[in-house]
C-alpha cells in the first residue's frame, strides 16, 4: 500500500516536472525571440543613425551652397547698383548692353528664386526627417528598454524555475528516503497488528459471549421489572428535560441583545425616513405654506404620519423576544413563542408599506409631471420608484421566512425540522438583498437631491429636508449592512443550535410538549434547589454538632482546671494554717473529695481507654489544650490574612473594572459622536465631490471652447502669414523688376 502511494506520488511529481519543463522551454524560446527582436531593433536604430548622419551631411552641403548663392546674389546686386548710374549716362549708346544685362538679371532672379524654394523645401524635409527620426528613436529606445526588462524578467523566471526544480528534486529524494524508512516501519507495525488482531479477535469472542449472557439477563429483568419505557415513543421522549447548557443560553442571549440593538437602529432610521419624507411632501413640488398640495399627496402625508404605530412595534417585539431568552430556559425554535409576535408586527409593517407604495409611486409621477422637473430628475425619480418596489418585495420575502421560523412554536406541522437550515440561509440572503436595495435608494436619492439643489426654485427648507432624508438613508444603509453581516456571521451558530433539544429524539414534537418540558425543567430546578438547601441544612447541623461536642469538651477541661486551682489553694492554706480549726479542714477535705470525683469523671470522658486512676495528668492535658488553641489561632490568623489580601485584591480589581467601565462608556460616547461627525463629513464630502465634478466638467467644456477659439485664431494667423508672404514675394518681384 505504501509503495502504491509512493508510486502515485512519484507519478504526480513527474507530471508536474514535465509541465514545468515544457513551460521552461516556452520561456526559453520567448527569451530567444525577444533577444532576436532586440538585435533587430538595434540594427534598425543603427541604420536610422546612418541615414540621419547622411541627411545631416546633405544639410550641411546645402547650407554651404545656400551661403555661396547668397554671396553671389549680393555681388550681383552690388554690380547692378554700380551699373545703374553708368546706364543712365550711356542710355543711347548702351541700349543693347542694358538689354543683355536685364536678361541676365532676370535669369539670375529666376535661378535665385528656385534655389531659395529648393532650400526651403530641403529645410522642411530635413526638419520632418529629424522629427521622425527622433520619434522613431524614442519609440525604439522605449521598446528596447521594455524588451530588456522583459528579458531580465524571463531570465529571473527561468532561474527561479531552475532553482525550484533543483529544490523539488532534492525534496523528492529526501521524501523517497523517508518513505522507504516509513514503509519498513509500516511493515513491522503490520506484523505486530496482525498479532494484536488475533488477540483482539479472541477477546472479542469472549466479550461477545459475556455480553450476550448479560443482554439476555437484562432483557428478562426489563420485561419483568420495568412497567413503563419513556424512551420508546418520541412523543413521550420529547417531555424529557435536556441537559442544561449555560454557555449556549448565555451566547443566545448575547446574540439576541446584539440583534435588539441592530433592530433599534433600524427602527430609528425607518422612523426618520418616513417622517422626513412626509415633511418633503409638504414643501415640494408645491409648498403647503403657499398653496394647498394635491389630494394625492395629502392622503400620502396622512398615511406617513401614522408610521410610528407600525414601526415602533418591531422594536417592542424584538425586546419581548430578548427578554424571553434567559439563562434558565431552553432556546430552540419550538420554545421561542415571542418570535410569533415579532412576525405579526413585521406583517403589520409590510401592510403599511403596501398601503403607501401606490401613493409614493403616484407622488413621484406627479413630480415628473411638474414644470420644474428636468430629464435627469425624471430619470432619478423612475429609479427611485423601482427601488421602492424592490424594498417592499424584499420586506415581503423577509416576512415570509420569519413567519416560517415562527411556525414551530405555534403549529408543529407548519415547517419540517429538516428545512430549518435552508430557511435561516434564505433569511440571511434576504437581509443582504435588503442592504443592497437600501444602498441603491441612498445612491439614487443623493443624485436626485443634488439635481434639485441646482434648481433656481430650490429653497433652504427643501435642501435641509433632503439632507435629513439622506442622513436617515445613510443610517438605514449602515443598520441594514450591520444586521446582514451579523446574521451571516452567526448563521452557523443558529443552524448548530437547532439540534439543541431532548436527548435521543429528533426534537420537540409540538409547542405543547415544549411548554410541558419547560414546566418540568422549572420543577426540576426547584427540586434541585430544595435538595441543595436540604444538603446545606444537613451540613450546617453536622457542623453545629461538632461545635457542640467541642465546647462541651472545653467546658469539662475548664472544670478540671478549676478543680486543680482549688486543690492548689487548699494545699497552700493547709500548709500555712495547719493549726486552725477542725471544721475548716473537714470542709477542705470535703472539697478535695468532690474535686477528685469530678476530675475522675472528666478523665473518664477524655480518656476512656486509659486506666481509671483518680490522679489525672493535668499538666500534659494543659499543654495539649494550649497547643491546640495556639494552632487554631495561627490557622485563623492565616485565614484572616488571606481573606484580607483577597478583599484588598478584589477591591482593587473592582475599582479598576469600574474605571475601565467608565472609560469604556466615555469612549463609546466619543465614538458615537465621531460616527455622527463622520457620517456628516461623508455626506458633506459627497456633496463637495459632486460639486467639484460638476465644476471640473464646466472647466473642461470651457477649455475645449477656448481651444477651439485658439485653433480658429491660429488658422487666421496662418492665413495672414500666407498673405503677408505672398505680398512680400510680390513686392520683392516688383523691386527686382524695378
Amino acid at each position: 500500500m505504501a509503495s502504491a502511494e509512493l508510486q502515485g506520488k512519484y507519478q504526480k511529481l513527474a507530471q508536474e516536472y514535465s509541465k514545468l519543463r515544457a513551460q521552461n522551454q516556452v520561456l526559453k524560446k520567448g527569451v530567444v525571440d525577444e533577444q532576436a527582436n532586440s538585435a533587430a531593433l538595434k540594427e534598425q536604430l543603427k541604420m536610422k543613425d546612418q541615414s540621419l548622419r547622411k541627411l545631416q551631411q546633405e544639410m550641411d552641403s546645402l547650407t554651404f551652397r545656400n551661403l555661396q548663392l547668397a554671396k553671389r546674389v549680393e555681388l550681383l546686386q552690388d554690380e547692378l547698383a554700380l551699373s545703374e548710374p553708368r546706364g543712365k549716362k550711356n542710355k543711347k549708346s548702351g541700349e543693347s548692353s542694358s538689354q543683355l544685362s536685364q536678361e541676365q538679371k532676370s535669369v539670375f532672379d529666376e535661378d535665385l528664386q528656385k534655389k531659395i524654394e529648393e532650400n526651403e523645401r530641403l529645410h522642411i524635409q530635413f526638419f520632418e526627417a529629424d522629427e521622425q527620426h527622433k520619434h522613431v528613436e524614442a519609440e525604439l529606445r522605449s521598446r528596447l528598454a521594455t524588451l530588456e526588462m522583459e528579458a531580465a524578467q524571463h531570465q529571473a523566471v527561468v532561474d527561479g524555475l531552475t532553482r525550484k526544480y533543483m529544490e523539488t528534486i532534492e525534496k523528492l529524494q529526501n521524501d523517497k528516503a523517508k518513505l522507504e524508512v516509513k514503509s519498513q516501519t509500516l511493515e513491522k507495525e503490520a506484523k505486530e497488528c496482525r498479532l494484536r488482531t488475533e488477540e483482539c479477535q479472541l477477546q472479542l469472542k469472549n466479550l461477545h459471549d459475556d455480553l450476550s449472557g448479560r443482554l439476555e439477563e437484562s432483557l428478562s429483568i426489563i420485561t419483568e421489572k420495568v412497567p413503563f419505557n419513556d424512551t420508546k415513543y418520541s412523543q413521550y421522549n420529547a417531555l424529557n428535560v435536556p441537559l442544561h447548557n449555560r454557555r449556549h443560553q448565555l451566547k443566545m442571549r448575547d446574540i439576541a441583545g446584539q440583534a435588539l440593538a441592530f433592530v433599534q437602529d433600524l427602527v430609528m432610521a425607518l422612523l426618520n425616513f418616513h417622517t422626513y419624507t412626509e415633511q418633503r411632501i409638504q414643501i415640494f413640488p408645491i409648498d403647503s405654506a403657499i398653496e394647498p398640495i394635491s389630494p394625492l399627496n395629502q392622503k400620502f402625508s396622512q398615511y406617513l404620519h401614522e408610521n410610528a404605530s407600525y414601526v415602533r412595534p418591531l422594536e417592542e417585539g424584538m425586546l419581548h423576544l430578548f427578554e424571553s431568552i434567559t439563562e434558565d430556559t431552553v432556546t430552540v425554535l419550538e420554545t421561542t413563542v415571542k418570535l410569533k409576535t415579532f412576525s405579526e408586527h413585521l406583517t403589520s409593517y409590510i401592510c403599511f408599506l403596501k398601503k403607501i407604495l401606490p401613493y409614493q409611486l403616484k407622488s413621484l409621477e406627479e413630480e415628473c409631471e411638474s414644470s420644474l422637473c428636468t430629464s435627469a430628475l425624471r430619470a432619478r425619480n423612475l429609479e427611485l420608484a423601482q427601488d421602492m418596489k424592490k424594498m417592499t418585495a424584499v420586506f415581503e420575502k423577509l416576512e415570509t421566512y420569519i413567519h416560517l421560523l415562527a411556525l414551530p412554536s405555534t403549529e408543529p406541522d407548519g415547517l419540517l425540522r429538516t428545512n430549518y437550515g435552508s430557511v435561516l440561509t434564505n433569511v440571511g440572503a434576504a437581509l443582504h438583498g435588503f442592504h443592497d436595495v437600501v444602498k441603491d435608494i441612498s445612491k439614487h436619492y443623493s443624485q436626485k437631491a443634488t439635481i434639485e439643489h441646482e434648481l433656481p426654485t430650490a429653497t433652504q427648507k427643501l435642501i435641509t429636508t433632503n439632507d435629513c432624508i439622506l442622513s436617515s438613508l445613510v443610517a438605514l444603509t449602515n443598520g441594514a449592512g450591520k444586521i446582514a453581516s451579523f446574521f451571516s456571521n452567526n448563521l452557523d451558530c443558529f443552524i448548530a443550535s437547532l439540534s439543541y433539544g431532548p436527548k435521543a429524539a429528533s426534537g420537540f414534537i409540538s409547542p405543547l410538549s415544549a411548554e410541558c418540558m419547560l414546566q418540568y425543567k422549572r420543577k426540576a430546578a426547584a427540586y434541585m434547589k430544595a435538595l441543595r438547601k436540604v444538603q446545606q441544612s444537613l451540613e450546617k447541623i453536622s457542623k453545629l454538632e461538632q461545635e457542640k461536642e467541642h465546647w462541651m469538651l472545653e467546658a469539662q477541661l475548664a472544670k478540671i482546671k478549676l478543680e486543680k486551682e482549688n486543690q492548689r489553694i487548699a494545699d497552700k492554706l493547709r500548709s500555712t494554717s495547719s493549726g486552725q480549726g477542725l471544721g475548716l479542714a473537714q470542709e477542705n477535705a470535703t472539697g478535695v473529695n468532690a474535686a477528685g470525683r469530678e476530675e475522675a469523671s472528666a478523665k473518664a470522658v477524655l480518656e476512656p481507654a486509659h486506666s481509671t486512676s483518680l490522679v489525672p495528668d493535668v499538666e500534659s492535658r494543659e499543654d495539649l489544650i494550649k497547643n491546640h488553641y495556639m494552632a487554631r489561632i495561627v490557622e485563623l490568623t492565616s485565614q484572616l490574612q488571606l481573606a484580607d489580601s483577597k478583599s484588598v485584591h478584589f477591591y482593587a480589581e473592582c475599582r479598576a473594572l469600574s474605571k475601565r467601565l467608565a472609560l469604556a462608556e466615555k469612549s463609546k460616547d466619543a465614538l458615537t459622536e465621531d460616527m455622527k461627525v463622520a457620517g456628516q463629513n461623508i455626506s458633506r464630502l459627497q456633496d463637495e465631490l459632486t460639486t467639484t465634478k460638476r465644476s471640473y466638467e464646466d472647466q473642461l467644456s470651457m477649455m475645449s471652447d477656448h481651444l477651439c477659439s485658439m485653433n480658429e485664431t491660429l488658422s487666421k494667423q496662418r492665413e495672414e502669414i500666407d498673405t503677408l508672404k505672398m505680398s512680400s514675394k510680390g513686392n520683392s518681384k516688383k523691386n527686382k523688376s524695378r
